[in-house]
């Protein structure tokens, strides 16, 4: 039986050597979960759609506002933010650069 192991990845290498422009960027996927960093200019708009995975963000440094219908919260580096599946949902009023760790349970689909 082959021996599984763990993997290490450090989301501050994830976009090394890529265009800034490039918003995500996938570093891990498994059946059960897929796992990327995403980043937003600030005064930059959010682009994204809802998923039909749940989603879990991990604002690892920036400030920005989060709404999602009529609830709107401020987020700040450090903080841990859970999306359910087909959740409309964006990030705005981007004041700092925004650096979110992403983790779609399952992976998410190449379809979305």
């Amino acid at each position: 039986m082959k021996q599984r192991s763990f993997e290490l990845h450090r989301p501050a290498d994830v976009f090394a050597g890529r265009p800034r422009e490039e918003l995500y960027r996938e570093f891990l996927r498994v059946p059960a979960l897929s796992a990327g960093v995403y980043r937003l200019a600030a005064g930059s708009a959010d682009p994204q759609r809802p998923h039909r995975e749940d989603e879990l963000y991990v604002v690892l440094e920036g400030r920005a506002r989060f709404r999602a219908g009529e609830r709107v919260c401020s987020l700040t580096g450090g903080e841990v933010l859970y999306v359910p599946a087909a959740l409309e949902h964006r990030f705005e009023d981007i004041e700092e650069d925004l650096t979110l760790l992403v983790m779609f349970a399952p992976a998410e689909s190449a379809t979305d």
